[in-house]
């Protein structure tokens, strides 16, 4: 599975680098659903996990008294110094790496790669997606037994069933209050992106979303 999860990854990085080729300057600087990120923040975020390597990174956590998010926040401000063309560039140059973080494995950048991209658009308003078929990979881990607490805090999903619409999906995980909507929508919304929860409905969503607000 981690073969075809990296080659998937690969994919979607080309498909990313070739949709921030298409943003204009002010696009670049638009906020994103990412607080206190832009958009050429979370271009650097991308290209951050195959160029600084776990040494640096540790060194880096270790000054932040081991706060990773901090962690991840400075180093992502510093790759964004680059300009939009050169972290375009090692985004391709680095499409293929097989990046395994700690804690969070293959899926980890995988999911990245679906979640940051409409982080991106949906705020810029565009409609730039992965498949429909990599939300569905991504769902199936989210709401599995065992998912990375960084992507799905323990008890997000509890007593929730998530259905998918659309023609031919018919997919559905979890037991409980019911929410439907596209895998788009539920694979945001389970990340804990509250703007998503607009284009979902059922008497799961007041329960996502409070769980959403009390985090």
């Amino acid at each position: 599975m981690s073969t075809e999860i990296y080659r998937l990854t690969g994919r979607n990085r080309l498909m990313i680098a070739d949709f921030l080729e298409g943003l204009d300057d002010g696009a670049w600087a638009a906020p994103t659903l990412c607080e206190g990120w832009t958009v050429r923040h979370l271009a650097a975020h991308f290209v951050q996990p195959m160029v600084i390597g776990f040494g640096r990174f540790l060194l880096t956590s270790l000054r932040h008294r081991g706060d990773t998010d901090r962690t991840v926040d400075h180093l992502t401000r510093r790759l964004a110094r680059h300009s939009p063309d050169d972290l375009i560039t090692l985004l391709r140059q680095h499409a293929p790496d097989e990046v395994n973080p700690p804690r969070v494995g293959p899926m980890g950048p995988f999911a990245e790669t679906c979640v940051h991209l409409r982080d991106i658009a949906r705020p810029l308003g565009l409609s730039a997606d992965v498949p429909a078929g990599h939300w569905r990979i991504l769902l199936d881990y989210l709401a599995g037994p065992r998912p990375a607490p960084a992507l799905v805090p323990p008890g997000r999903l509890d007593g929730l069933r998530l259905a998918a619409t659309g023609p031919g999906t018919g997919w559905t995980v979890g037991d409980g209050a019911l929410i439907t909507g596209p895998f788009e929508a539920l694979g945001m919304a389970a990340t804990g992106r509250a703007a998503a929860l607009t284009d979902l409905s059922g008497p799961g969503v007041a329960v996502l979303a409070g769980r959403l607000r009390a985090r």
